[in-house]
C-alpha cells in the first residue's frame, strides 16, 4: 500500500485524497448505521489521505519534483 503512492504526480495525488474523502466520509456514516464488515478500513483510509496530504505537502515545499 506504501509503495502505490511512490511515483504519483501532485494533480493525481490531490484528485485521490478528493475520492478517499468522500470514501471515508461514507464510510463513517455507515458505521453510524452500524452496517460495516472491516471496521479497521477507517485507520487505513485516514492513513492513505494523510500519506496523499504529505505528497501535495511536499510538492508544494518543493521536496518533490513534478
Amino acid at each position: 500500500m506504501k509503495d502505490r503512492f511512490k511515483e504519483i504526480s501532485r494533480a493525481e495525488a490531490l484528485a485521490k485524497v478528493a475520492e478517499l474523502k468522500k470514501e471515508y466520509l461514507d464510510f463513517r456514516f455507515q458505521m453510524v448505521l452500524g452496517h460495516v464488515e472491516n471496521p479497521l478500513h477507517k485507520r487505513t483510509l485516514r492513513r492513505q489521505i494523510s500519506r496523499l496530504n504529505t505528497i501535495v505537502s511536499e510538492f508544494d515545499r518543493g521536496v518533490r519534483k513534478a
